[in-house]
């Protein structure tokens, strides 16, 4: 089966700055893939060169196995597009600015009622008939995503699209992209590492102008096993006591401190854990805390990008 989206030795420069260096990847159909980077990794660059908004240097897109070309549009048909701070006619409804664009794309007429209608039922606007200038920043990013989908495209590119919201926004639009993904393969560009590994099931992770890593979430975590002990102290001369104690003992390289807390990477989950309890219980130290951590998506970012 094609991927929805391959990318072949894309680069992209501005002046002097080489935002993209060969950077290659595919979107398999039917998963939400979430594309991370730092800041200025060149994310937001690489959606617009899918659009066709930007040229590229070099390099080949395809979306459906159509090439995609600067300046034409015809690809598009197949993408909706969900940027961060989304515009709209501020002085239309929800109802009327999703009928515009439906007619805009030219839906059947006999069509536009309907799918508008479950447009806004999806997206959780259908009750509501204040204008868009009253809208919060949570409700625009859901009418976004609604007009995204107007098209009904095969792949939905979301920049940012959790930016900025309040905890009740920011989970109305993560319910939103996951109720989709059956229908529709989900680009979720982001910083915020949480939301990738709640909703997406593969990941690609931009660095340095190309896509470092890539694959199955699930995979990747368990290929960059790293699992944790955490000691949480309960003031700073037991957390100096109990560093000293392991870098003495020639455990330096496997620790970090931050505050009171040493994060101590495991070797051996029982054996290690054994070990630790019984170096605090030799020393009288009292732990507020201590824990097994799962190696999370923010270590293998941090170990990939560094």
């Amino acid at each position: 089966m094609n991927p929805i989206l391959s990318i072949t030795n894309l680069t992209k420069s501005f002046g002097e700055k080489k935002v993209l260096d060969g950077l290659s990847m595919e979107i398999p159909k039917g998963c939400i893939y979430g594309f991370i980077g730092k800041n200025g990794a060149g994310k937001t660059t690489t959606m617009k060169l899918i659009l066709g908004l930007l040229k590229a240097d070099a390099g080949e897109i395809r979306v459906c196995n159509e090439i995609v070309r600067f300046g034409r549009n015809d690809v598009n048909r197949h993408i909706g597009y969900l940027p961060d701070v989304p515009s709209f006619y501020n002085y239309m409804t929800a109802l009327e600015y999703l009928q515009l664009c439906a007619e805009l794309l030219n839906i059947e007429k006999t069509r536009i009622k309907k799918r508008v209608e479950e447009l806004l039922e999806a997206v959780g606007l259908k009750a509501d008939k204040k204008r868009i200038g009253g809208f919060s920043r949570g409700m625009k990013q859901r009418l976004g995503i609604a007009q995204a989908l107007i098209g009904q495209p095969d792949l939905l590119i979301c920049d940012e699209p959790t930016s900025a919201l309040d905890p009740i926004g920011r989970r109305d639009i993560l319910n939103i992209l996951s109720s989709i993904s059956s229908k529709t393969t989900v680009i979720f560009s982001t910083h915020v590492l949480s939301d990738v590994e709640e909703i997406c099931d593969r990941v690609g992770i931009l660095s340095g102008g190309r896509v470092v890593l890539h694959g199955q979430l699930s995979e990747l975590k368990a290929s960059y096993s790293g699992d944790k002990i955490v000691i949480e102290l309960m003031n700073q001369e037991d957390c100096s006591k109990m560093l000293k104690i392991l870098q003495d003992s020639g455990e330096g390289s496997r620790l970090c401190q931050e505050g009171n807390s040493i994060t101590y990477k495991i070797r051996n989950r029982e054996s290690d854990a054994k070990k630790l309890l019984y170096m605090m219980a030799e020393e009288s130290i009292t732990p507020l805390k201590f824990s097994f951590e799962e190696t999370s998506l923010e270590d293998i970012f941090v170990e990939v990008t560094k």
